[in-house]
């Protein structure tokens, strides 16, 4: 079979690799502006029922912009496909298992094969749909990234799964949850340890997936956090979408796809500072 990455554009093509990191041998994509000299690197996480190859203009444009990926494949996803762990009422089991596994990753970054690549000191994390619930779930916990940038996704998992009264009539995510398996894995139920960081949030209005509300209320909560914590508020930055056509619009940005991806490259470059 032929990888993915041989249909990337040949400038991308030419700088990126496969390779399995961390103990569970996650499936990866490596992409490096040059491969000889330390560059920022974002982990960054597809959404449901995608692949790691998904979007290589994402990682064209952080390339050219001297930034590094390391574009990951969910559990059951990618080389890893699994149709049962796709569906949506195993989310909570793909986003744990992610989460626990990038711990790995990061330490696999740091392997003699890639010390002088990957710059240790400027991590980012980011994902869109249940990649990013996974991103904003680990920075709940003691991490080394120093900036993050999500889309589509949404940190109040109760909210999304159990809407109160007053968004009970949105659209929202299908499939049964356990209540404690959920309050696990959200994000806004443990923001205490989260150190207040660098993070754009980029949404679309309309979205039939993951409803504004959600994550406009889980940023809410984080500026709260980020008061407690003396942080400027100014740090978290939400950028919302008008009718991009985009499939449900939740799939990407459609027509303002080039503006999506453009903003989150200069939001990248801003807090990593590339050479």
């Amino acid at each position: 079979m032929i990888p993915r990455i041989a249909q990337f554009p040949s400038e991308l093509a030419a700088r990126a690799q496969l390779a399995r990191l961390g103990g569970t041998r996650v499936p990866a994509v490596l992409v490096h502006p040059d491969w000889e000299r330390p560059a920022p690197t974002v982990i960054w996480m597809h959404g449901r029922t995608a692949n790691k190859e998904l979007d290589p203009g994402r990682y064209l444009r952080w390339m050219r912009a001297g930034i590094a990926a390391v574009s990951l494949d969910l559990p059951g996803h990618g080389e890893r496909s699994d149709e049962i762990l796709q569906s949506p009422d195993r989310s909570m089991q793909v986003l744990a298992q992610m989460r626990a596994e990038i711990n790995g990753v990061v330490a696999a970054l740091a392997q003699p094969e890639y010390q002088g690549i990957f710059d240790p000191s400027r991590l980012a994390i980011g994902g869109m749909s249940l990649g990013g619930m996974a991103a904003l779930r680990r920075l709940c916990d003691p991490h080394p990234f120093v900036a993050a940038a999500v889309e589509c996704t949404c940190g109040w998992l109760k909210g999304l799964y159990f809407p109160p009264p007053d968004q009970a009539h949105l659209p929202r995510w299908r499939g049964p949850h356990d209540s404690e398996e959920v309050r696990k894995n959200d994000p806004s139920e443990h923001l205490g340890l989260w150190r207040p960081i660098p993070l754009l949030v980029l949404h679309n209005r309309g979205d039939e997936i993951v409803p504004l509300l959600s994550q406009l209320h889980f940023v809410e909560l984080l500026k709260d956090h980020y008061v407690l914590r003396g942080a400027d508020v100014g740090l978290i930055r939400t950028e919302i979408f008008e009718r991009t056509g985009a499939v449900q619009e939740h799939s990407g940005f459609g027509r303002l796809s080039n503006e999506a991806k453009n903003l989150q490259t200069e939001f990248l470059r801003g807090v990593l500072k590339p050479e």
